[in-house]
């Protein structure tokens, strides 16, 4: 038998209360770190100094960083756009005039030897970082919402309960790493909360399926035997998946700069995290109330009436 073809056989049902309870007093404990540490939130949400350079030769954008922390600017971000000569700068919120903020930008890009032009410089308001921040919280909300729904519809509504506080689960498990590492929230941090919601819920449909399968082939196993079983079916593919999954978000990490930093260190964590709730919560929950094979099996037909 080859080695992919083999199932192993592994009780994760064993510690599904202990997995239950310690999930339960880290989400406790992630809420109470955001409520009173918060996040790192970025210029996007902030708000802050747009401005807008053109180089003569392509720049590299380390370097563009170096000057701008020699002239003080700690919370920078750097990034192209468009080409590799167009670079976009965006500082912390300032109480400089617009001409006061170009001179020390151009002093600090040493633009007269460089040769560099400023095409624009905006002011964003804190105004636009609450619009987003609602935006983005209501993105999450309308999320979990639709997934609720659809698992509710595809399986039955104990799995969407359990498949809803998983992904609550990641989200909130996510935003208590980068609140403790102090990693800045941005829009890219947003997509990474929201692309880490598909990527778990996938996860946990996968298990739903083949649990629902077993259910109802495996008439003689119990829940318990059948979670297990369905679980262990899957898990090798979930191996792989994460596996592969996280060599690309280690590249993004290491090789993709700081304009995506917060993205990859997000997914990386969200990654690790929703495999095990995928197991343990999704699960964990819909055994907790009461799932079970009836709540499967297709509505019998109505006796119909024979004709005389």
């Amino acid at each position: 038998m080859k080695f992919f073809d083999r199932v192993p056989n592994i009780d994760f049902m064993a510690q599904r209360k202990t997995g239950l309870w310690v999930s339960s007093a880290l989400t406790v404990a992630v809420i109470l770190l955001l409520a009173f540490r918060g996040l790192n939130f970025g210029i996007d949400f902030t708000g802050g100094v747009l401005v807008e350079v053109t180089y003569p030769q392509t720049v590299q954008l380390d370097e563009v960083r170096e000057h701008l922390k020699s002239a003080g600017y700690e919370r920078e971000t750097v990034q192209y756009f468009g080409t590799s000569q167009d670079v976009l700068i965006r500082l912390p919120p300032s109480k400089d005039s617009t001409a006061q903020v170009s001179t020390r930008i151009l002093e600090a890009l040493n633009a007269q030897q460089e040769n560099i032009q400023l095409r624009k410089i905006d002011f964003v308001g804190a105004q636009v970082g609450d619009e987003l921040t609602e935006k983005g919280a209501m993105a999450l909300i309308f999320a979990f919402i639709g997934i609720a729904l659809y698992i509710m519809f595809r399986f039955e509504w104990k799995f969407s309960v359990g498949a809803v506080a998983a992904l609550v689960h990641d989200a909130l498990m996510t935003l208590g790493f980068l609140s403790i590492f102090w990693t800045e929230f941005d829009l890219t941090t947003l997509a990474a909360i929201l692309a880490l919601i598909g990527y778990s819920n996938n996860e946990t449909v996968v298990i739903y399926d083949r649990v629902r399968e077993n259910l109802l082939s495996q008439r003689r196993a119990n829940i318990f035997e059948v979670v297990n079983l369905s679980i262990n079916q899957t898990l090798l593919r979930s191996v792989i998946t994460h596996l592969t999954t996280l060599l690309v978000l280690s590249a993004l990490f290491f090789m993709g700069g700081q304009s995506v930093h917060s993205f990859a260190v997000a997914l990386m964590v969200g990654v690790v995290v929703a495999t095990y709730s995928s197991i343990y919560i999704s699960t964990g929950l819909a055994i907790l109330l009461g799932i079970s094979r009836e709540d499967l099996l297709p509505p019998k037909d109505e006796a119909v009436d024979e004709l005389p």
